[in-house]
């Protein structure tokens, strides 16, 4: 996949410090768990600003993709604390 620019971003958030506001919470939910929306094999902050070039992050879903993370979460556990229990 080619680099993602500032320039790619902004196409979807008309201010960069809004685009450093989002990434900085997409990365805090990536590295919680959260499944990447887009396909990147690179770090975190690289895949959030992915996502936010291809429209896939916003502040409007971002509260959304929060909680399918943190729910997500107390499933593995949930599944690991069951796993232990019946060994």
């Amino acid at each position: 996949m080619a680099r993602v620019t500032v320039e790619d971003c902004l196409r979807q958030i008309p201010d960069r410090f809004l685009i450093v506001h989002l990434a900085v919470e997409r990365v805090k939910q990536l590295r919680k768990g959260a499944q990447p929306l887009v396909k990147s094999s690179n770090k975190e902050i690289i895949t959030a600003l992915r996502e936010i070039a291809a429209g896939k992050v916003t502040f409007d879903n971002l509260e959304e993709l929060a909680k399918e993370a943190e729910e997500k979460r107390i499933m593995e556990a949930l599944r690991m604390e069951i796993d232990k229990n019946n060994k």
